[in-house]
């Protein structure tokens, strides 16, 4: 066993302590990871507080990581030690059922094996990015292209395939009209990834504060979804709407903005239930769907579509020590757009 340094979770309701844990013993198919940089994602605060469901404490979270290969086991030949390399949201599957074999594990029907919280290969609680090292089964380990900025990397690994994967399955390109709810971490991926593909891009956001960052990043129109004149405006509008906010909204007035046969895409995971009037359905025959991660093969793909584009997140970089403050800050919608851990500090 390998002792390395962290940040845990001491309970629901305690600050992040700096703390010592255990990373397995390299297996054959094993990658040692020295961790550089860490992202830090909303999910991450959702589940260290209880809000998605009990889970055991101590618990290190953090699924967008990045940094080198220190040392591989035996039977391993997609990765080399020094080789710049990613893990996200899932560290392994049954590689068994219907939805693995087609190469969509993160929809494994007997639950994907998380990054953090979850029971990992030798019946431990996964521990996740917040940490200065990790062993993951090779086939889970991504390549990070040299021409991404490492320290703006780590995000992309969450929030870039998080909306990547809707934006790709639901066509959004040339002659389709996307729009994306909410300017954070995830939306102003959204922005930048759907801006490439060719859509035509809308934002809405609560306000208008963030307005000269959107239209930077590639959105050509951007409306506040506090006033209501923006529903009336835009009814009947949009192919696609990405909803990336983590909060309950109105989802049935964002409904009304999809044209015939519209999706309305959740990839953002509020605590509380969306409730849904299937009227707000039937009118434009609507659609209303959910998407999660997306499959190691997608993810990669998306690295190298953002390593083509020049498409990078945009990141505060903070030290370990910060992590709690960073927590605050984030609920308060006080980052644009992502914090990333320099790992670096927890030594």
């Amino acid at each position: 066993m390998l002792t390395v340094n962290a940040y845990a979770a001491p309970s629901a309701t305690e600050p992040l302590v700096k703390t010592t844990i255990q990373r397995r013993d390299l297996g054959p198919a094993d990658v040692l990871i020295e961790i550089k940089y860490s992202g830090i994602c909303h999910s991450d605060i959702h589940t260290v507080r209880g809000e998605w469901g009990p889970i055991q404490y101590p618990q290190v979270v953090g699924h967008e990581i990045v940094g080198f290969v220190a040392e591989v086991g035996s039977e391993v030949s997609l990765h080399q030690v020094g080789d710049r390399v990613g893990v996200g949201c899932m560290v392994n599957s049954c590689r068994e059922c219907e939805n693995c074999l087609a190469g969509e594990e993160q929809y494994c029907l007997k639950g994907n094996t998380g990054t953090y919280a979850a029971v990992d290969l030798d019946g431990t609680i996964t521990q996740g990015g917040y940490s200065t090292h990790v062993v993951v089964v090779e086939d889970f380990v991504l390549k990070v292209p040299e021409s991404i900025p490492f320290e703006a990397a780590a995000p992309l690994l969450c929030a870039g395939i998080t909306t990547y994967s809707p934006l790709s399955h639901w066509n959004a390109g040339p002659g389709k009209k996307v729009a994306v709810v909410g300017m954070g971490g995830l939306g102003h991926m959204a922005v930048k990834i759907a801006h490439v593909m060719g859509a035509e891009v809308t934002v809405l956001s609560q306000s208008l504060s963030k307005q000269e960052d959107g239209l930077r990043l590639g959105a050509d129109h951007y409306y506040a979804t506090s006033d209501p004149a923006t529903f009336e405006t835009l009814a009947n509008t949009f192919d696609l709407i990405i909803n990336s906010v983590s909060a309950l909204i109105d989802i049935n007035a964002y409904l009304s903005l999809l044209r015939l046969d519209g999706t309305l895409v959740s990839v953002g995971a509020p605590a509380e239930p969306l409730p849904v009037q299937v009227f707000s359905l039937f009118g434009n025959r609507r659609s209303f769907a959910g998407s999660g991660i997306g499959s190691i093969r997608e993810t990669q793909e998306m690295l190298d579509f953002c390593a083509e584009h020049g498409i990078a997140p945009e990141t505060e970089l903070v030290a370990a020590d910060y992590i709690n403050q960073a927590y605050e800050r984030v609920l308060a919608s006080d980052v644009r757009y992502r914090f990333v851990i320099d790992v670096a500090t927890m030594a």
